[in-house]
């Protein structure tokens, strides 16, 4: 099934120095505190995306990693606010050393492309949990390190600082995704080989499926004679390669000297302490309700749960403080948090989120909706439900343009219903889907992004305790791990339609009274083939893999099932 995508977002050079250098400032001129060290971590995450972005745009035009001047600009950059980082979780907050000035010292690219880190967006992958696993590790010198791209260039230099190792070297695997290669320029790799008895530290996020970007550097190390027992990994989670992992990789995986900078530890250590300092103290501790857990204190039958996929959901907690209920959900470090809660703080100003407080070190704080009941179809009448979507969808279309946010292609989004729909119902029904391709350019033109919702689903609708209708999650899945992306409000208007049992054109008709813009009637025709195969994608790899979840498991493939027999007969329909 085909899911799964990467985001990256184009980034003018200058401008993101700028920003480096105001980032800067801010953080000089702030108190010491939890505060402060986030925005220091924030603009840390920012740093080394511009050191990924320069990395992977050189490499593209090279077709091998290489040393230069640029990446060394931007490793000068890097480096310092690394050890400020380190310093500053240290001391408790209190000292952050010196910051670096936020200018490149060689011309660097005009525009590269920054690729979303998915640990700090998604996963509380923290860059102080590797500073604590690096130490961990207890390595006889001299030590190289070798971060990994995208998110291994910022985490690398974090365990280089936190080692005292030299400045690291990062690589970016290619080729298929479970069988990587690097491709390393000669006189990198006499940089990489120096001296002969370094002992080498491989840091990324992951394993994955199948661990081959850790492997593909190992692989490059044992070739060129550095023995096993000289390389050491430091990654994500501590748990084995995943289901698509070679023997070899499987074999040396098992035996190596390894440390995770677990996310589940991490914030049992620390999360309590930072939401009593910003929520004046707690009154109990932390609820844990991720991974699903969340529905036992929204549905009183389990037999009525939605379908999940654990692995996937955002850490979440809930936090009881003056009598109150908070809910702290992960929405990410630096700037992807921010966008964030501006988006949160946007919804609750017009009605359609509850109040969000702000962030504590990556964690969004809203009000938890005590009281509140996901939407009953059968309970909600049909023109209630359309007002309550469309006024929502409407305000979506006119307050969150996509500026350069990516998206799937429609070519992206046709290849993508073919393979699901082949793989669901066959090969007449896949074959369908292709009297869209010669109308996709012309489809193309009309399509106006915008950060939609893409995920308008029953369960995600609230009725609040005062009769209010609300939308929950409702903030960032157009930049989720998975292909949708931005889109245009057609989108969300079928995927609504399906969802919550509404007549397509009747919606689109009331969105555009709501002050939307009304969707293309084709386009809106080609999309809902595509999003209904994209639901039954999601359904069954959730599915496979939850083997140690036997009744999400079935939840999940009931759900790939109801959204097949949809796409039949919808594709059976328009044949006729």
């Amino acid at each position: 099934m085909i899911v799964y995508g990467d985001h990256a977002e184009r980034v003018d050079t200058r401008e993101r120095l700028a920003e480096l250098a105001e980032g800067r400032e801010r953080v000089l001129a702030m108190p010491p505190g939890l505060a402060r060290h986030a925005a220091l971590v924030g603009l840390f995450v920012d740093a080394a995306g511009l050191a990924q972005g320069v990395a992977d745009a050189l490499f593209a035009a090279d077709g091998v990693d290489r040393p230069s001047e640029a990446q060394d600009a931007c490793l000068a950059i890097l480096l310092p606010l690394a050890a400020a980082v380190r310093t500053s979780w240290d001391t408790g907050f209190e000292s952050i050393g010196v910051l670096p000035e936020s200018a490149a010292a060689a011309p660097l690219p005009d525009t590269v492309d920054v690729r979303l880190p998915e640990g700090y967006a998604f996963y509380a992958l923290y860059p102080e949990a590797y500073i604590e696993a690096a130490r961990d590790l207890r390595l006889a010198e001299p030590l190289r390190v070798i971060g990994i791209r995208s998110i291994g260039v910022g985490l690398a230099t974090l365990v280089a600082v936190a080692l005292g190792a030299p400045p690291p070297v990062t690589l970016r695997p290619v080729g298929h995704p479970f069988d990587r290669r690097v491709d390393v320029a000669p006189t990198l790799a006499a940089e990489l080989l120096s001296p002969p008895s370094a002992t080498y530290v491989i840091v990324d996020e992951g394993p994955g499926l199948s661990g081959s970007s850790f492997g593909a550097v190992a692989d490059f190390l044992e070739r060129n004679g550095v023995p096993p027992d000289r390389i050491a990994f430091l990654s994500g989670h501590g748990g084995d390669l995943g289901p698509q992992a070679g023997e070899r990789h499987r074999a040396r995986w098992a035996t190596a000297r390894r440390r995770s900078a677990d996310a589940e530890a991490f914030l049992t250590d620390h999360l309590a302490g930072w939401a009593a300092e910003s929520l004046g103290g707690l009154d109990a501790p932390l609820e844990d309700i991720a991974g699903g857990g969340w529905r036992r204190r929204l549905y009183a039958d389990e037999a009525d749960w939605p379908a999940v996929n654990p692995m996937w959901e955002r850490h979440k907690r809930l936090a009881r403080s003056c009598g109150e209920t908070w809910l702290l959900k992960f929405a990410g470090l630096g700037r992807i948090g921010e966008r964030r809660l501006a988006r949160a703080r946007a919804l609750h100003a017009c009605g359609y989120a509850p109040e969000p407080r702000g962030l504590v070190h990556g964690f969004l704080v809203e009000q938890w909706m005590d009281g509140a009941s996901p939407l009953d179809r059968a309970a909600v009448p049909g023109d209630e439900r359309m007002r309550m979507v469309a006024g929502y969808l409407g305000l979506r279309s006119r307050l969150f343009a996509a500026s350069n946010a990516a998206g799937a292609s429609l070519a992206e989004l046709l290849a993508m219903a073919r393979f699901n729909t082949l793989r669901s119902l066959g090969a007449d029904r896949a074959a369908a889907l292709d009297r869209w391709r010669p109308r996709l350019a012309d489809l193309g033109a009309r399509v106006k992004r915008i950060e939609t919702d893409n995920r308008c689903l029953a369960h995600e609708w609230l009725r609040a305790a005062d009769g209010r209708l609300l939308k929950a999650d409702g903030l960032d899945h157009h930049a989720s791990h998975d292909l949708i992306g931005c889109q245009d409000i057609a989108w969300d208007v079928v995927g609504a339609s399906f969802d919550l049992d509404l007549p397509p054109e009747a919606l689109a008709a009331a969105v555009e009274r709501a002050g939307g813009r009304r969707p293309d009637d084709e386009l809106m025709a080609f999309l809902a083939p595509c999003y209904l195969a994209f639901r039954i994608g999601w359904h069954r790899l959730a599915a496979e893999s939850l083997g140690g979840w036997p009744d999400e498991r079935r939840r999940n493939e009931a759900a790939a099932e109801a959204h097949a027999a949809r796409l039949g007969r919808l594709l059976d329909e328009r044949a006729g």
